[in-house]
């Protein structure tokens, strides 16, 4: 058995970091809404009772967010390139002797998609911050790319580990090795392709989440033009065959922007020690995926709070965040 295990995000938590956006050329018309929905993201954490450290880039955006955010939400202004925390984030966890260590990974910007400055080191900067001992691999992995159910298993997608632009040189038993050395992945649930126009190649945090050991939440296509519908059912019948149950909840159906086909998921929820956020996008679906997640939940309270903007630079409140896990007895 793996000496090291990554706890699943429903493990009591001691802070929460999400990233404040501040690149106008990465958020064109959408920078001042994203970064609104954000605030309020953070705010509402904090105001449940949990601490949370918002990442701002300058002066002027620290400003910015002072003037948006709860009095209980803590500035820190660091170097980062874009928001996705979840991604360039550390990865916290647990030794066998009960300490916190932070895995570092490889960060290639998404498969050299997006490179921003900062991003490859903001990671180690908040681990080292954090008194955390960091372990560094060459395998690229972003957070977003795996969900773990606390007993080593662990779902991803084919699109975005076994993506060329990734680690072209590793097997998908070389890559499923590594998860276990790192993370404490033993089991692997290698689920296919994640939504369409996903900017992450696939990321499973949009498509597929764990609520509970061995318990997969999944959308359900909602009407008949719902474009991922066939990749819905994928997932789930690759997670029923491995033996995983599977809950389905409504996706947000087609959604839109300039003619494009939105990747928007009620999935990608962040789970906090006492609240669970679920971004909305406006859709007629909206109340009923919030309801269905709150259900999952019931020894927290569930929110669904505007996210569609957040979406515009392409991902969520999970990919915009990444927790600090506590110690064993401090919550």
């Amino acid at each position: 058995m793996s000496r090291s295990l990554m706890l699943p995000e429903w493990a009591p938590q001691d802070w929460l970091w999400i990233g404040f956006p501040h690149l106008a050329e990465e958020w064109p018309g959408w920078l001042e809404p994203a970064q609104e929905q954000i605030a309020d993201f953070a705010s509402a954490v904090a105001e449940s009772g949990q601490a949370v450290r918002l990442l701002v880039r300058d002066a002027a955006n620290e400003s910015r967010a002072r003037s948006l955010v709860s009095e209980r939400v803590t500035l820190e202004r660091r170097a980062y390139g874009d928001v996705w925390l979840r991604d360039t984030g550390p990865l916290v966890v647990f030794e066998s002797d009960g300490t916190r260590t932070a895995r570092r990974f490889g960060f290639n910007g998404w498969g050299g998609q997006y490179l921003m400055p900062g991003d490859q080191e903001i990671g180690a900067e908040l681990a080292s911050d954090a008194r955390l001992a960091i372990t560094s691999t060459p395998m690229v992995l972003e957070g977003g790319a795996v969900d773990g159910d606390g007993t080593g298993l662990v779902a991803t997608t084919e699109q975005c580990l076994l993506n060329p632009n990734r680690n072209p040189q590793m097997s998908r038993a070389d890559i499923e090795a590594e998860l276990a050395a790192q993370l404490g992945f033993t089991r692997v649930l290698w689920l296919g392709d994640g939504l369409i126009n996903d900017h992450t190649d696939g990321h499973v945090d949009n498509l597929a989440r764990f609520v509970g050991p061995n318990r997969l939440v999944v959308p359900e296509a909602t009407g008949k033009d719902d474009p991922n519908a066939a990749i819905y059912a994928d997932a789930a019948t690759r997670a029923e065959a491995f033996g995983v149950e599977v809950v389905r909840i409504p996706s947000p159906g087609l959604l839109t922007r300039d003619g494009v086909i939105e990747p928007a998921s009620y999935v990608n929820f962040a789970i906090t020690t006492h609240l669970v956020v679920v971004p909305t996008f406006g859709s007629p679906h909206d109340a009923d995926g919030v309801a269905a997640i709150a259900a999952l939940f019931p020894d927290r309270d569930t929110v669904g709070l505007p996210g569609e903007a957040v979406l515009a630079g392409g991902g969520g409140f999970h990919c915009a965040s990444q927790q600090m896990p506590a110690l064993p007895g401090a919550n």
